[in-house]
């Protein structure tokens, strides 16, 4: 009986699922930064994009950068997996969640309760204290002082904005460093060329007139005027005044931190974000400042990291 051979059916192959991800954005003066993770909570992408606050929402051209941002950031995303949750934490964000979680939405194509917008310091905080636990100081381009307490109720000191404080931050450091500068030109001009400050600070503007001076300050980002910070700190070891700024920084995350030690006991404090970075006085004169009793420590916070893995706890509670 003759029988029929059929060539053996290869093999099956199996398609592996996109995976699903949390997406946490954490934005800054100087840059955003973000952090993918999966639901197991393991980081599986990050990078960095243009910086942004919740000022930006003041005005039609920054809502039109808000929505490039975010929109970058749905890209981006959708070349890891499938996104399903975002956590965002905006600085200088009050709490006015409606509109920003609606156009997030939108943007990322996903329910609004898959989208959950708060402050970035709220964020930064869990990233280094347990509720209840601490105080956290951070200083980037601006200052704040944050403490979430047993109940998970946020409190503040300080954060109130450049034009109103700011104290210790990357702009206020620039703008103590330029009215140091201009006033002294107004009594002796070209005494910049003796300063190291002067000559440092000049150099990233682009000129040493007054002109040039006036363009940076009044058009340029927020963002980008707190970066003049790196050349006080690069004038430091020789210029005096360049010291003082930022010893007088410290001094002024200082008073954060006691606030909140007045407010609701003495607990630990941790000092973050990039000012720290600087130049070692800044937490030298940070801890100078404090009562003695008070425990005090510096911390490296990754906050889009750790917002990336509370959007992925939310993917787990969603049973994705």
């Amino acid at each position: 009986m003759n029988s029929t051979h059929h060539p053996p059916s290869p093999p099956v192959r199996e398609i592996s699922t996109p995976p699903h991800l949390g997406l946490g954005i954490d934005t800054g003066g100087t840059q955003t930064r973000w952090a993918l993770a999966g639901v197991d909570e393991e980081i599986i992408a990050s990078g960095t994009a243009e910086g942004l606050s919740a000022l930006y929402f003041n005005s039609l051209e920054g809502k039109n950068t808000f929505q490039q941002v975010f929109s970058g950031l749905a890209a981006t995303a959708g070349t890891h997996g499938i996104l399903q949750t975002v956590r965002a934490g905006i600085t200088g964000f009050g709490g006015e969640v409606g509109n920003l979680q609606s156009m997030l939405a939108k943007i990322f194509d996903l329910p609004e309760h898959h989208i959950r917008v708060g402050n970035d310091i709220e964020i930064a905080y869990l990233d280094i204290f347990r509720p209840g636990t601490g105080y956290l100081i951070y200083a980037g381009t601006g200052s704040i002082a944050a403490y979430i307490d047993e109940h998970a109720k946020f409190h503040r000191a300080g954060g109130r904005g450049y034009l109103l404080d700011d104290g210790g931050g990357g702009f206020w450091i620039a703008r103590e460093a330029l009215r140091h500068i201009w006033r002294l030109e107004d009594e002796q001009p070209e005494l910049w060329r003796e300063s190291a400050l002067g000559r440092n600070i000049f150099q990233l503007i682009g000129g040493n007139d007054w002109s040039h001076s006036r363009e940076f300050i009044y058009q340029r980002s927020r963002g980008d005027i707190g970066k003049l910070a790196l050349a006080v700190a690069s004038a430091a070891e020789s210029d005096e005044v360049a010291l003082d700024i930022l010893r007088r920084a410290g001094g002024e995350l200082a008073r954060l931190g006691i606030a909140m030690c007045k407010r609701f006991g003495n607990k630990p404090i941790a000092l973050s974000g990039r000012v720290q970075e600087l130049h070692p006085i800044i937490a030298e004169s940070l801890k100078q400042h404090l009562p003695p009793e008070i425990s005090f420590r510096q911390s490296t916070c990754h906050a889009h990291f750790s917002a990336a893995r509370l959007a992925a706890r939310q993917l787990q509670s969603l049973s994705l």
